[in-house]
């Protein structure tokens, strides 16, 4: 049972905990009748945490065995899902009973059919992809001890070959290419929310993939010209987005890596989409020196990313993404405060950040140059 104890003071909340901690208490409180409710909501609470990667692999079967599209145009038997995916009848009953607990599916006399989560599968873009992209990311997670020690080398470590700076292999460049794009989609969609670039006249985009922040954001300020910096692996997608979009005569693409090579100038407003927790604090910090010289006086700066709670604890970015980072072996999750004292210690000034729409989607935080 929780009593809030971390908001008491510490003789207090370490008192009740210790209370609160005894099995015969848990026993006492279960049965009294002013203390049962609060109890077993606790005893709910934290079963859903210990079941909770059951409840992502159970989504991860749905996803691979294709489920929410074959119910598509209506409902299914156990028995025709099975044959179709190659499982027993009897286990993708319980696969299709497991989703309906979960609310993906419903039971109906026929069968199961789509529920209105389940549907959102398919139209939240990039979120398939991103789920069979987490067979890494568990991976990882089988021994969090060891991850927390700091194991040699990880999976994810080597789906995002980009953040340690080498060489990258093409195909492997399409493949995250291909995921950051599809995500990025949402990303786009809350940030522009959150920022107008109405007034501004040309808009860089650090690390930007193949384009689709930049697409999205130039669809909403079609005078604004818009520059690409990014690895030169993913310059032909990029390209080929642009051109497909009517935007080609009004993106220059140039290619390059800002931990080695200064940033393009000429920009009045820089984006960083994504990428500081993609890196180190100095690396994080030698770019935004790079991103404040590149801007002239009164140049803005916007940073979207999914961000940490800071004294306010986040579950999206204190938890998935500070260990999905934690995998990559480079970067964290910051919290817009450390973010806000990184661009202050850069020289920016006017720092801001609202309220996200979305935290499990990003956040953004805005700065200047002091003009």
């Amino acid at each position: 049972m929780t009593t809030g104890t971390h908001d008491l003071p510490g003789w207090r909340g370490g008192w009740l905990n210790r209370l609160v901690a005894r099995p015969g208490f848990q026993s006492w409180a279960a049965r009294f009748p002013l203390t049962r409710g609060r109890a077993r909501a606790d005893g709910a609470a934290l079963f859903e945490i210990v079941q909770g990667f059951v409840h992502s692999q159970v989504l991860m079967a749905l996803v691979e065995l294709d489920i929410p599209r074959r119910l598509r145009a209506g409902p299914q038997d156990a028995e025709t899902l099975g044959k179709a995916c190659a499982v027993p009848a009897a286990r993708m009953q319980v696969l299709l009973q497991a989703g309906a607990a979960q609310g993906l599916l419903k039971r109906k006399r026929s069968g199961y059919a789509l529920a209105r989560q389940g549907a959102a599968l398919m139209g939240v873009p990039g979120l398939e992809a991103m789920i069979r992209h987490h067979k890494a990311f568990y991976d990882d997670l089988r021994d969090p001890v060891a991850l927390l020690r700091g194991q040699e080398e990880t999976q994810l470590s080597r789906f995002w070959p980009y953040v340690f700076g080498g060489e990258i292999d093409p195909a492997e460049a399409a493949t995250y290419s291909d995921l950051m794009a599809q995500s990025q989609r949402l990303v786009a969609e809350d940030t522009l929310r959150a920022v107008s670039f109405k007034d501004v006249a040309h808009l860089m985009d650090i690390g930007g993939g193949t384009g689709a922040f930049l697409e999205a954001a130039g669809a909403t300020a079609p005078q604004m010209e818009m520059t690409l910096f990014d690895l030169p692996q993913v310059v032909p997608e990029a390209q080929a987005r642009f051109d497909a979009a009517g935007m080609a005569d009004r993106v220059q693409i140039v290619p390059g890596s800002f931990r080695d090579q200064p940033l393009p100038t000429g920009a009045d407003a820089i984006s960083l989409v994504r990428v500081l927790y993609d890196h180190a604090d100095d690396t994080v910090r030698d770019l935004l020196g790079k991103v404040y010289d590149a801007l002239p006086p009164g140049g803005r700066l916007i940073v979207s990313e999914p961000m940490g709670g800071g004294a306010k604890p986040d579950r999206a970015g204190d938890v998935y993404f500070a260990f999905y980072t934690m995998a990559m072996q480079t970067g964290r999750a910051r919290s817009a405060a450390e973010i806000s004292a990184l661009l202050r210690a850069a020289g920016f000034a006017q720092i801001k950040s609202g309220a996200p729409a979305r935290a499990y989607v990003t956040r953004v935080v805005t700065a200047a140059r002091p003009a």
